[in-house]
């Protein structure tokens, strides 16, 4: 039995990055030899097991062959005569294919070493096509290591998109891949790469206009990615890439809301606030605050900030307590929130 660190580990720790969580490989086991040695099954689609003190994962080396659609339509191989450079292998690109022994020695059968050090993103082998979420990946690691794509890799890719072979992607996953890339230090590579191998026009066709700058969480980069669009394409693009609840509410609502945004009067603020529900919901206006700075220039953010806490101020019990049986206390507090909002702007 042998124990190697594979893929993102040595990968990031090759670069001088901080290593989050590593990968093992196991060659030589069978699964009876790793229960046997104290480590715990996990694994469904292929043995994976967990270390016995430390609980970081170690799966069998194992091959990988399609044998239908989807992520799951693979026939895996995995046993004692598997060895590491067969493992290797079935991996997407030469810079995740490079594993570390114990004593610290590096096995790099594709030679991704040396396409680090030129920032070149490559494939493996044409075992590439069996997964079209690898387009996904080389896009997004474009966008987190600002590396270029092999022109092999890209005529793969665009070969792929032309076959047909990305459009049984599954949501779930496009999301997984898509929502990484916005966040990663330089998302414009990730698009670029994208419409260079012609997925972008068949995947998100709704985004023809691209920001020009990007920063915050998930929720406000998505925001700000949909901030051109209307409405309903933005739910078209949520229902097609089943995007999570956060993301598509603070898209939805920065649509709905961005012409209040530009409020002067009393009145437009208390408008804009009840509208973006943000007496009961501060954390999410203050997120549509943010993609609105992003993604419109020009805005007066500061004021309505401003407006806001003076609104917020207002004592909504004590209104109600001293308001009159009869009296239409909404329509009071309104008048009490407009009065606060003006006298302090």
């Amino acid at each position: 039995m042998k124990i190697y660190v594979v893929g993102g580990a040595v990968r990031d720790e090759l670069l001088g990055l901080p290593v989050q969580d590593k990968d093992f490989v196991v060659v030589g086991a069978t699964p009876e030899e790793m229960v046997t040695a104290g480590f715990k099954p996990v694994g469904r689609d292929f043995p994976v097991f967990l270390h016995p003190k430390t609980h970081e994962e170690h799966a069998l080396a194992r091959t990988e062959r399609k044998s239908g659609r989807g992520y799951k339509g693979f026939t895996v191989y995995s046993a004692p005569d598997v060895t590491l450079a067969q493992d290797l292998a079935r991996r997407d690109l030469t810079i995740n294919a490079i594993a570390k022994a114990p004593d610290g020695a590096l096995i790099d059968p594709f030679h991704g070493e040396k396409d680090l050090r030129d920032g070149v993103l490559r494939h493996v082998g044409e075992a590439f096509h069996e997964d079209p979420v690898r387009i996904l990946r080389v896009a997004r690691f474009a966008a987190r290591f600002g590396f270029r794509i092999a022109d092999e890799t890209m005529a793969l890719m665009t070969m792929m998109v032309a076959a047909g072979e990305t459009d049984h992607l599954v949501p779930e996953r496009v999301w997984q891949e898509f929502g990484k890339g916005l966040t990663e230090p330089q998302p414009a590579l990730m698009f670029e790469a994208l419409e260079r191998c012609n997925l972008r026009p068949k995947l998100l066709p709704e985004l023809r206009q691209l920001p020009k700058a990007w920063s915050g969480p998930l929720a406000v980069r998505f925001a700000v990615l949909c901030w051109p669009l209307p409405e309903e394409e933005i739910k078209a693009l949520c229902d097609r890439l089943t995007v999570p609840n956060e993301e598509r509410e603070l898209a939805l609502l920065a649509c709905r809301c961005q012409k209040f945004l530009n409020s002067s009067q009393p009145a437009e603020f208390l408008n804009l606030f009840k509208r973006a529900d943000a007496f009961r919901r501060p954390e999410r206006f203050a997120l549509l605050l943010q993609a609105a700075g992003i993604a419109q220039a020009g805005l007066k953010l500061e004021e309505i900030r401003k407006a806001l806490a003076a609104a917020v101020a207002v004592n909504a019990g004590e209104i109600a307590s001293s308001a009159s049986a009869s009296a239409d206390i909404p329509a009071l507090l309104d008048k009490a929130r407009e009065q606060a909002i003006a006298a302090a702007m």
